[in-house]
């Protein structure tokens, strides 16, 4: 099992003090420019601190299970060895994992989960490891708009007031045209002009359906789908491109392949064992899907609870009206565990496809929660 140790380019300082910063400085624009209320004030970032638990906390830490559990299982190599053997051309290497498996990663998961995924996965391709987070880093700007189950799009309509599948299109219609070059400026990043000059049909074909299905997932669909259908969108088109199964030149690995290469990357897999190593990520995806039928999305939001967030429901300090607020999605945390979280996906998924026991899981997932936390 490769495992990447990376040293840290600088001295930086921990994720839960830059959080306390960042509050910090809202909070004084907010007292100080704005005169904010206190109360409104302190409630807002009780609301935020909220917010944060549930559904972002709730996706990331079952995202983390989800990795931990491919790991110990042995089937996230599995997954990485399968991805080098569907091209020989690590440019296109590169837009399989970066772009495709990212982009999917970013509509389970999202929050970071992807750029560090990813990196790992190149970096033990042989790519230099600042090279693998930059082209990881690019590759996800095509998804993250509907990242995580759309939580951007839903907080967006949410806290506008305006309806979800408005929102939604319009993201979908600007977001597509960004997808249609970053395939491009990926296979750029990794081999500069004769990257694009020798691997633009295929980076091209790959932006074109990623863009495409984006657009309609989007507009017609569903916003928690609109990643996922383009991400198994543009992979499709990569396979299916003939020229995108080419061997990449000697010379063309040598320059692109600078770092360690994983010594495990030839190892022959059985396909019972690659088969379930992508039933993990087929299960949550079909569960997702099934969770969008309209007679499915409906059935939760008998449970709905709708409330009032103590002292922000004003327009202004001297003018209250009453302003509804629930979780995103418009259910309440018990509807979305039932029926739409991330975390129900992914628990049968872990326990049925890798034959584990039901502890082990359990102590994986307190594990991933403890190191969630500061």
């Amino acid at each position: 099992m490769h495992v990447q140790e990376l040293e840290p380019v600088a001295d930086s300082m921990r994720a839960h003090l830059a959080g306390l910063c960042g509050l910090l400085a809202a909070v004084l624009v907010a007292r100080l420019a704005y005169r904010m209320p206190l109360d409104q004030t302190l409630s807002s970032a009780a609301q935020g601190a909220a917010f944060g638990l549930f559904p972002i906390l709730w996706i990331v830490v079952n995202a983390l299970w989800v990795y931990r559990m491919t790991v110990c299982t042995r089937h996230f190599d599995v997954l990485r060895r399968s991805f080098e053997r569907l091209s020989g051309d690590p440019r296109i290497q590169a837009l399989v994992i970066a772009f495709c498996f990212g982009a999917l990663l970013e509509a389970l998961a999202g929050f970071g989960a992807p750029v560090a995924i990813c990196s790992v996965m190149l970096v033990a391709l042989g790519f230099d490891p600042v090279r693998a987070a930059v082209v990881s880093l690019v590759a996800n700007t095509a998804p993250v708009a509907f990242g995580a189950m759309g939580t951007p799009v839903v907080t967006l309509a949410q806290v506008t007031g305006l309806p979800l599948d408005s929102v939604a299109s319009v993201v979908g219609r600007q977001t597509p045209l960004l997808a249609l070059v970053v395939p491009l400026v990926l296979v750029g990043l990794v081999d500069g002009t004769r990257g694009l000059r020798e691997t633009w049909i295929p980076a091209l074909a790959c932006g074109t359906a990623f863009a495409a299905a984006q657009f309609a997932a989007s507009n017609y669909v569903s916003a928690q789908l609109a990643d996922i259908c383009a991400a198994l969108a543009g992979a499709a088109a990569l396979v299916a491109v003939p020229h995108a199964r080419v061997p990449a030149a000697a010379e063309v690995r040598a320059a692109v392949l600078t770092g360690a290469r994983s010594a495990d990357l030839d190892e022959p897999d059985p396909r019972p064992e690659v088969l379930r190593a992508y039933a993990t990520y087929a299960l949550i995806v079909t569960v997702f899907s099934i969770a969008q039928i309209p007679a499915v999305k409906d059935w939760p939001t008998k449970a709905n609870q709708v409330y009032d967030w103590p002292f922000l429901n004003a327009v202004n300090p001297r003018a209250n009206r009453s302003v509804e607020i629930s979780s995103p999605g418009r259910s309440s945390p018990r509807a979305a565990r039932s029926c739409s979280s991330p975390a129900s996906a992914r628990r049968p998924s872990c326990a049925c496809t890798r034959a584990w026991r039901p502890r082990n899981g359990w102590r994986r997932y307190g594990n991933c929660a403890s190191r969630s936390s500061p």
